[in-house]
């Protein structure tokens, strides 16, 4: 069985004193930075997602209701959009950037972006187009398992989680690598994680 690694959205926009910080953000990057360093063998593929908006219409909003709207957030070319630098240290080469003219809370929405372009809307359409996308990296690699760890839980870690099963991976979160908005949206999200057939596990 071949492993891949999804690190999500963990970015200092998420955490801590970033635009939408989660408690607990920048525990969890040292975290996900220890795990790596130790478990790096164990992985044919690892990869990192990003919020990168650009232009992402509603998704950024003045008034936001923290449903359907947010504070503007993961800005592209900003630092706080860049990778945690506990992440960054690890020197991982694969990254798949979204949501850059909309929303997109799943990895599975981002096109890989190794150099943090600014793309217009019909670079990152044609490169969606031509299949620069997480699954086909996925599948090109020879993945059949996927543990996905980061930032929110209740949100980008479990709509990726959520993708990775629809593409017919079988998925496992490391609830000790991950963390949610709120207590009330993680036990939300794992039951539904969960009825998907995704496995909630700690680390080891």
């Amino acid at each position: 069985m071949t492993k891949a690694l999804i690190v999500v959205d963990m970015q200092p926009t998420f955490c801590e004193g970033g635009e939408l910080g989660v408690e607990g953000g920048n525990a969890v990057a040292e975290r996900i930075a220890d795990y790596v360093n130790a478990h790096r063998s164990e992985y044919a593929y690892i990869a990192t997602t990003q919020d990168w908006h650009i232009e992402p219409g509603a998704h950024w909003s003045a008034e936001p209701d923290f449903v359907d709207t947010w504070p503007k957030h993961g800005a592209a070319g900003t630092p706080n959009a860049e990778l945690h630098p506990a992440i960054k240290a690890l020197i991982i080469h694969h990254h798949f950037k979204k949501g850059q003219y909309s929303a997109a809370y799943s990895g599975f929405e981002g096109i890989e972006d190794n150099i943090d372009r600014i793309q217009t809307r019909e670079e990152v359409a044609a490169e969606q187009s031509a299949g620069k996308t997480l699954a086909n990296a996925l599948k090109a690699a020879g993945v059949s398992r996927v543990d996905v760890v980061g930032i929110a839980e209740s949100h980008c870690v479990k709509d990726t989680a959520l993708d990775a099963r629809k593409f017919g991976f079988e998925v496992t979160v490391f609830e000790d690598l991950t963390v949610p908005v709120s207590e009330e949206l993680g036990v939300a999200a794992r039951k539904q994680m969960t009825a998907a057939g995704i496995t909630l596990a700690e680390s080891r």
